[in-house]
């Protein structure tokens, strides 16, 4: 299948990205065609007030996706506000999008609920979703890895394909289908969603003594004041971590020894840490190899295969709207 996705370049990725989305990548880009992009302007539609290096940012999340193992020879990768194609068929994807569609987007009046510190009633945060569906529709993407959250999102881009279809009697564009991932989400180490905002993630870009410092903090069983009581392992953060990163064995081990009080929380960390390094450290020494100029081929070589399919799509759309035509190869 042709896939599509990106990721909006507003800070450094964490642990909670690697298991949620690149690991899904990694495994996508071996069975299928895969176009990966950075979303520098989804980024402007919360992020626009706060004067954001978007240049630098975008090169420091290309950065994170290499070392995580995403790989140009199998992937597509490339910025999204270097191909214009994505601003022209939004421009007019927006002019047939129902107001009522985009109103009740159940994701649009969450948000405007839960984000207060900014100020978001734009015309851009409300029609995120018809950028989201130009980016898809754009290169034919049969399938899109998203999370149960994103499904209203991928309806109203089915939505917007059949009504344009149904306006300029044509079919040019795939309609996309959702592939919902089933990595559980990785809570941050104090409990709540793990955020840069909350200052509770390990980021892939950490060092170990900034890991150990963190785990070292991070809350456990509070039923557990002392060495020698017993706990529950599964009121304990640490033990999420240990089901997402460690091997059966020392799950098996922490479980036991949790609920015995065999072991205390300290060895529990210390061997939670050694399964986090052995995903960080490997993205660490391949972060010392990489240098700016092979991100910036990278990122070349993945704009001119974007900008020919774009191109092609263009055309069609052109085409179908312009000349009350269509003309699909």
């Amino acid at each position: 299948m042709r896939i599509v996705s990106g990721m909006r370049p507003t800070g450094k990725l964490h642990l909670g990205h690697y298991l949620g989305v690149l690991q899904n990548w990694i495994k996508l880009q071996g069975e299928n065609e895969c176009f990966f992009f950075v979303a520098d302007w989804h980024a402007l539609s919360t992020s626009y007030e706060d004067k954001l290096n978007l240049k630098k940012l975008s090169f420091e999340l290309v950065k994170d996706w290499l070392c995580a193992g995403i790989d140009p020879n199998k992937s597509t990768i490339f910025i999204q506000s270097h191909i214009k194609e994505h601003a022209e068929l939004y421009v007019l994807l927006n002019m047939i999008s129902p107001l009522g569609w985009l109103e009740r987007n159940p994701t649009y009046k969450d948000q405007l609920a839960q984000i207060k510190n900014k100020d978001i009633h734009t015309a851009g945060f409300l029609t995120y979703p018809v950028l989201q569906t130009a980016d898809i529709i754009l290169y034919d993407a049969e399938a899109v890895p998203i999370g149960e959250d994103q499904k209203p999102h991928l309806e109203i881009a089915r939505e917007i394909v059949r009504r344009f279809h149904h306006l300029f009697n044509c079919e040019i564009f795939v309609e996309p289908k959702e592939l919902l991932s089933q990595t559980p989400r990785l809570l941050g180490l104090d409990g709540r969603k793990m955020s840069k905002s909350y200052n509770n993630a390990i980021y892939l870009s950490d060092t170990p003594d900034e890991v150990w410092s963190k785990l070292r903090a991070a809350k456990t069983d509070p039923q557990r004041v002392k060495r020698t009581d017993p706990g529950n392992p599964e009121v304990c953060l640490i033990y999420d971590y240990h089901k997402a990163f460690s091997d059966e064995e020392t799950i098996k081990k922490v479980e036991e020894g949790c609920r015995t009080a065999g072991i205390g929380c300290v060895e529990c960390k210390k061997w939670c840490m050694s399964a986090i390094e052995k995903i960080l450290e490997p993205m660490r020494q391949k972060r010392e190899t990489i240098k700016d100029e092979e991100i910036e081929q990278i990122l070349q070589e993945g704009e001119k295969k974007a900008k020919k399919e774009a191109s092609k799509k263009m055309e069609q759309v052109n085409t179908a709207i312009f000349e009350i035509s269509c003309k699909v190869e």
